[in-house]
């Protein structure tokens, strides 16, 4: 099931610092992410084994999930607000403000593979 951690994060008026390392519940073997979005939405889909921590570190965005049990609306709208997937949460990103980076650090290198692209009934 997804769910969300807050990431430590140090500030000072210098500004913050937002820690990542230790934080993640794995390690990490790729990462991207995701900008420019018009009103289109992202994902739609799952995996078979990769597990993903998902930040959105400017703007914000909605992540709707099904586990194929619970549905959940997440709100990522602070950069210290890191949402962990799971393999089986079959995920959309959709409502991205225009300004909005949304990083992603995950488990495993990409392969097509992986991928599940059926919701649950």
């Amino acid at each position: 099931m997804a769910y969300i951690i807050q990431l430590k994060t140090h500030s000072d008026k210098r500004g913050n610092l937002t820690v990542i390392e230790k934080e993640i519940p794995f390690d990490v073997k790729r990462t991207f992410y995701i900008y420019g979005v018009d009103d289109s939405v992202r994902g739609g889909h799952r995996h078979h084994t990769t597990f993903q921590a998902c930040i959105c570190v400017h703007g914000s965005c909605i992540v709707s999930n099904n586990d194929g049990t619970v549905k959940q609306d997440f709100v990522l709208d602070h950069p210290n607000k890191c949402l962990i997937l799971e393999p089986r949460d079959w995920h959309t990103m959709h409502h991205f403000t225009p300004d909005a980076v949304f990083l992603v650090f995950a488990s495993e290198l990409f392969d097509p593979k992986d991928y599940i692209y059926e919701q649950y009934p």
